[in-house]
């Protein structure tokens, strides 16, 4: 979240002084993205991993300092929760092989990370939500010990006017779950996609990236089962969004705006709109200052580092977020936040191949825009809740807006992508044909989980053939092999 969180109270004066030096970020980057060729160079492909450590029952693992400690990855960090860790995967150029190079890269991470937990009896889960957690291993003794972490879960509360519930209403089954501590989040595991961007394209390709963000999530779904119960086939997204926001007042005008959001209308203004409206919408909930003065850095011809904006940026939550980052000359990306970790290495590259590659080939064509926003909207959630199931709305090129179930809209979309990725001579075609035949095959990481419970659970009590369940997941993940082609456990 850009500054260094070095205490943990604040002065109400400093939220006034902190929102005021906001306002100059917003100013020296508007002048900034006027700055003839900033932000111009290779487009480049980066991304963030989620992981989960579980001990040999398949339960999490509270130690995620401790496999830091003993791993040698510098790519590794703690996450939210004592059983979450996160790997910063190096960024490539988006150009050959890069897809392929970043399935590479997670293998590796993932091989280190399970040599490190091995020598605490552990391993690694990549899958959106471990189906193995209860409410107790959610509560604050969860959250890893930071300053970061205790600053943000003290702010998110002083939002809430009440006690926060979890209601997620599944196709057979629902939740209903107290949920005041910030650590239900970190339930939620995800592989973030950024992609750099040239300020003049941001416009098009944010817009692609939001339409093509509802057919790579119905192909990728990978969260169906939150604490013991059958929910969303992402349920991630429902999970996230209610965790972090208050629930609905009565009085909607009055009501705070939500921190996680899909937004409200196809962008127009640039980047600059998207950091404009986190500012103006968004109170501050960490108002700590660096010591730049961002104007005159600008006006003295400089790269500002634009640390409060970053810091406000990285506490608003939106599926599909802008990110200004001072390296490597200045340069925007679209960081992509709503597709899950797992099921496996090839699996996560096949999406990403998928998500880039449509967009890509959507904001050559502007077509983003000829669909109502709203009708995206829904998209988005339809996806996560109905997976390939889903009935999407997409334009055509007459005009007219097509109702596909979502596995026909990916069939009718991977050529696309594959020409998308073609564009910038990426060759990703063998992980696109993965994408294409788990839409035939209708099996995702999320409807093998259920297949494989329903299964199990003909024999056995759910928490123990959730358990089961778990360990047969990892078995075929460590083996890199598409989720379509996993065989469903044979009853003994």
């Amino acid at each position: 979240m850009g500054l260094e969180i070095d205490r943990e109270r604040f002065e109400e004066r400093e939220y006034h002084e902190f929102s005021q030096r906001l306002e100059d970020n917003l100013a020296a980057l508007e002048r900034l993205l006027a700055r003839p060729g900033f932000g111009t160079g290779e487009a480049s492909l980066g991304a963030e991993l989620e992981l989960s450590l579980i001990d040999a029952s398949c339960r999490p693992l509270p130690l995620n300092r401790t496999v830091l400690a003993e791993s040698m990855d510098p790519r590794l960090t703690v996450e939210l929760d004592r059983f979450n860790l996160e790997c910063n995967l190096r960024h490539f150029p988006l150009s050959g092989g890069a897809f392929t190079a970043l399935e590479q890269e997670i293998r590796g991470a993932l091989v280190e990370v399970q040599r490190a937990a091995a020598l605490h009896g552990g391993d690694v889960a990549v899958i959106g939500i471990l189906p193995t957690l209860e409410s107790g291993d959610l509560q604050r003794s969860a959250m890893t010990d930071s300053a970061r972490y205790r600053v943000l879960a003290a702010a998110l509360q002083r939002l809430h006017d009440e006690p926060s519930r979890l209601d997620i209403r599944g196709i057979d089954e629902r939740l209903e779950e107290r949920c005041d501590e910030v650590t239900f989040e970190g339930a939620a595991t995800s592989l973030q996609l950024h992609l750099r961007v040239a300020p003049d394209d941001f416009d098009d390709l944010f817009n692609a990236v939001q339409l093509a963000t509802a057919p790579a999530l119905a192909v990728g779904v990978n969260s169906p089962i939150f604490l013991g119960r059958r929910l969303w086939q992402e349920t991630r997204v429902a999970l996230f969004e209610q965790a972090v926001d208050a629930p609905k007042a009565a009085d909607e005008l009055h009501a705070p705006a939500a921190r996680v959001s899909f937004g409200d209308a196809w962008l127009e203004g640039g980047a600059l709109e998207l950091f404009r409206q986190a500012v103006t919408v968004h109170e501050p909930l960490i108002p700590i200052r660096a010591d730049e003065d961002p104007l005159a850095c600008v006006e003295a011809g400089g790269l500002p580092r634009l640390e409060e904006l970053r810091l406000h940026q990285g506490t608003v939550w939106t599926w599909n977020r802008p990110v200004y980052d001072p390296a490597a000359g200045g340069h925007l990306r679209i960081e992509m936040r709503a597709l899950p970790a797992g099921p496996t290495a090839v699996d996560m590259a096949a999406n990403a191949a998928f998500a880039i590659g449509l967009a890509l080939a959507l904001a050559k064509e502007r077509i983003a825009t000829r669909l109502p926003f709203l009708a995206a909207q829904r998209n988005f959630y339809r996806a996560a809740k109905f997976g390939l199931e889903a009935l999407l709305a997409w334009p055509d090129a007459g005009g007219d807006v097509l109702q596909l179930h979502a596995d026909e809209l990916v069939t009718r979309l991977v050529p696309l992508a594959r020409t998308g990725l073609h564009s910038v001579s990426v060759d990703a075609d063998p992980l696109l044909d993965i994408v294409a035949a788990r839409a035939a095959s209708g099996r995702t990481g999320a409807r093998w989980q259920c297949d494989a419970l329903a299964r199990l659970e003909s024999r056995e009590p759910r928490q123990a053939a959730l358990r089961m369940m778990l360990a047969r997941y990892l078995e075929h993940a460590r083996e890199n092999r598409p989720v379509h082609e996993w065989p469903l456990p044979t009853l003994r």
